[in-house]
């Protein structure tokens, strides 16, 4: 975000129409989200805290697979998770707030809700069903806050990811229930217009899945009078079908802070983030039989002496879930 002192600022009925076209926006004239965000061990240092949930982290190296052994079967299990979800329809809940100094309370809202499903062809759409009124006034969003909402908080380390990350083993750790490997994750190389994941990452040990994720944005912007930065984050991924673990809560919560410029003071803004992702459901396309004009997939006989029907391909954009019920869901919880 952007102070909006400095924000080119566009009217709230072309935004809210950008919004609905596309979540991730590509208006070159949008304000941008700007913050100052702390190290991903400040946010969740869980080797010197021992937050609530977590136990204490162990650096000693596992006894059947090395370092990198796991490194390379958990990109390559995200790599099929990465595949798989884009297969599925979704809910997507974003609130962003910011915060009164003096009483810690929202002074300011942005709240939109997305459900990303398949149209009749097939292709996959986004289609904003909650989008009240924007009443932020000390910060404004941007295309890069919807690109980190998309791409960044519900983080994913694929076999094509690697080369561009050093990923060092930081030891095995419980997690509530669940016992992990975990991994301290940053860019090798910062390339000029794009943007990283920096900080830990904790993978399932019987499932080589990421089930947390805590860390920030980088590079972060500071030039005076430009701040594009963003808060730490964190997500927890849960295991919605009894095969992958999908990211379901994300809380990113810091102090924006703006240099005076301009005959403008100063000023830190306080901003929350919290993103739900819900509703996960399979999409799958179905096929029909049609003969004469009817609809007889369900039919056991064929009609005519058994002269086959033409099959006729369609695309059902109503999600259908799974039909194995999955067992109870494994689930480091929010904090």
């Amino acid at each position: 975000m952007k102070n909006p002192n400095t924000a080119t600022v566009i009217p709230t009925s072309l935004l809210s129409a950008t919004l609905v076209i596309l979540l991730v926006l590509s208006a070159a004239s949008a304000p941008t989200f700007a913050a100052t965000a702390n190290s991903p061990t400040e946010a969740v240092d869980s080797s010197s805290d021992d937050p609530a949930g977590f136990g204490p982290l162990d650096p000693t190296p596992p006894a059947n697979l090395t370092p990198d052994q796991i490194i390379q079967k958990f990109a390559a299990r995200e790599s099929v998770f990465n595949q798989a979800r884009q297969n599925y329809v979704f809910r997507q809940s974003v609130k962003v707030q910011t915060l009164a100094e003096d009483t810690n309370r929202p002074d300011g809202e942005y709240q939109q809700v997305t459900d990303i499903t398949f149209n009749r062809d097939g292709k996959r759409e986004e289609r904003v069903v909650f989008a009240p009124q924007n009443s932020l006034e000390r910060v404004m969003m941007s295309p890069g806050d919807f690109d980190e909402i998309e791409h960044r908080l519900p983080f994913v380390l694929t076999t094509e990811d690697l080369p561009q990350y050093d990923v060092a083993y930081l030891g095995r750790q419980k997690v509530d229930e669940l016992d992990t490997y975990v991994f301290s994750a940053g860019p090798k190389t910062l390339v000029k217009g794009k943007r990283y994941f920096q900080g830990k990452v904790w993978v399932d040990q019987q499932d080589f899945q990421i089930v947390l994720v805590n860390g920030k944005t980088v590079p972060q912007d500071m030039r005076k009078g430009h701040e594009d930065l963003s808060p730490p984050f964190t997500t927890y991924y849960e295991q919605i079908d009894g095969q992958f673990w999908f990211p379901t809560y994300t809380k990113a919560e810091g102090n924006l802070h703006f240099a005076a410029q301009q005959g403008a003071m100063a000023q830190d803004v306080h901003i929350r983030t919290i993103v739900k992702y819900s509703d996960y459901k399979r999409f799958r396309a179905t096929s029909k039989i049609i003969y004469n004009g009817e609809d007889i997939t369900n039919n056991k006989a064929t009609p005519d002496n058994n002269i086959p029907a033409t099959p006729t391909n369609s695309s059902d954009p109503t999600p259908t879930a799974d039909p194995q019920k999955p067992p109870p869901p494994r689930t480091p919880q929010p904090k």
